[in-house]
């Protein structure tokens, strides 16, 4: 049985903005809504306890309605202690009888202790945004490793941690990365991500970004899709990189590429989408320009060295609702938004529900999938498999209402021999 407290959440009397503002997002959902029907005609996950540690958002809530139709006993918990929407963590527990534990701006020791319920519901399948249910079980809660039977991995940082853990042979339970999913990656990284990171930026700032240098660091499907908005938005975008390969894309994409270092003095705003630690580190911040803007829409507050600007810093304040001012010995101003945290969730609203459809499609069907094939899964990190992957782009094309060509028998035969040529 869960052992999880009801609740916590802001105020309950926020629930009916709440539902209005989740069934907003459903009509944007069709792929999970035809998944939720079928969950609830086939109880795929009847007697089945999970603990979701996400973003608690309108699809975060569409999600959860999915799978309690198909059975399970659902906790929810923020995996980012600014993003949670307080309506929707009101109206899940009102209205949808779903527990969760989330707060928009809970402090430090509150975030832990709401990512310490999910767990207290003993669950038996995981849902995380960054590993932090995963992490919590493998450190300090081993006793209840035995009783998972799969987790699943929503983002690029908590993927490449689980992988590091399977390498090491720490990994104690099978994961499966629905951030590797196709109808993912591609779609929630690069379009979703790309219009409200922007979105998070233009709400905390009001700042034209036509004519800014833009710099957006990592050239990963998130920093793609940063990149593209903020050009079309007639931003010089300037892009810094590691990887050679995606360097080198980028350049052939148009866009200007450079170290850290020589667009750390000339950027007006910078976003670090990288997953990696201080990318914009205490070298950099100190040779920013007089009102620069630097934002995180990575999954950690980490990729800023927050600390280090700080202590260049002779005074803040607050300029705006999520605009924190610093500055510096010789007058320079900074900008951070949304404390380094993701600003696309935390100044804004998250991804569209369009985009989120076929993500959470994926996580739904990858745990529904997890149950089928629990006997025969080892503790390693697998991906979606492909035809959940391949179905999800067929319902959403579907839904769109758009038809695609099918190979004719002669046309696979040809694809399949080597005998025939020019």
């Amino acid at each position: 049985m869960a052992t999880t407290a009801k609740h916590d959440v802001k105020d309950l009397s926020l629930a009916s903005e709440g539902v209005r503002r989740i069934l907003w997002a459903d009509r944007q959902m069709p792929v999970l809504t035809e998944i939720r029907e079928r969950f609830e005609r086939e109880q795929p996950l009847a007697g089945y306890r999970v603990s979701a540690c996400l973003h608690v958002t309108t699809e975060t809530a569409n999600l959860m309605r999915t799978l309690k139709a198909g059975g399970a006993d659902v906790v929810l918990c923020a995996s980012n202690p600014l993003s949670t929407q307080d309506d929707v963590a009101a109206a899940l527990v009102e209205e949808y009888g779903i527990p969760v534990f989330a707060i928009k701006g809970e402090d430090n020791d509150t975030y832990y202790s709401h990512i310490m319920a999910a767990v207290d519901h003993k669950p038996q399948l995981t849902m995380d945004d960054g590993a932090d249910v995963i992490s919590v079980l493998h450190s300090t809660r081993r006793e209840q490793l035995d009783d998972i039977i799969a987790g699943m991995e929503e983002t690029t940082t908590g993927v490449i941690r689980l992988k590091a853990m399977e390498a090491d042979g720490a990994l104690q339970f099978p994961v499966i990365a629905v951030n590797e999913a196709r109808t993912k990656h591609f779609f929630d990284n690069r379009y979703g991500t790309g219009q409200s990171t922007i979105d998070g930026i233009i709400r905390a700032t009001n700042v034209l970004l036509a004519g800014k240098r833009f710099v957006v660091a990592g050239y990963g499907w998130v920093g793609r899709g940063v990149a593209m908005r903020a050009r079309g938005l007639g931003s010089h975008v300037i892009v810094t990189e590691v990887d050679p390969m995606r360097a080198l894309e980028a350049l052939m994409d148009g866009f200007e590429v450079m170290p850290m270092k020589e667009a750390a003095k000339v950027g007006d705003i910078f976003c670090t989408a990288t997953g990696d630690k201080h990318v914009l580190a205490r070298e950099h911040l100190a040779s920013l320009k007089d009102g620069a803007i630097i934002c995180n829409t990575g999954h950690f507050n980490v990729e800023i060295d927050i600390p280090a600007l700080r202590e260049l810093a002779v005074e803040t304040r607050e300029a705006r609702n999520f605009v924190e001012e610093f500055k510096l010995e010789d007058g320079r101003r900074v900008f951070l938004l949304a404390e380094g945290r993701l600003v696309n969730i935390s100044a804004a609203e998250g991804h569209p529900a369009t985009v989120m459809d076929m993500s959470f499609a994926n996580q739904a069907l990858a745990t529904e999938y997890a149950v089928k094939n629990a006997s025969s899964l080892e503790n390693k990190v697998y991906p979606v498999p492909t035809e959940i992957d391949e179905e999800i782009a067929r319902l959403k094309l579907e839904t769109m209402g758009v038809d695609i060509d099918q190979l004719t028998e002669e046309q696979v035969k040809y694809l399949a021999s080597w005998d025939e040529g020019t």
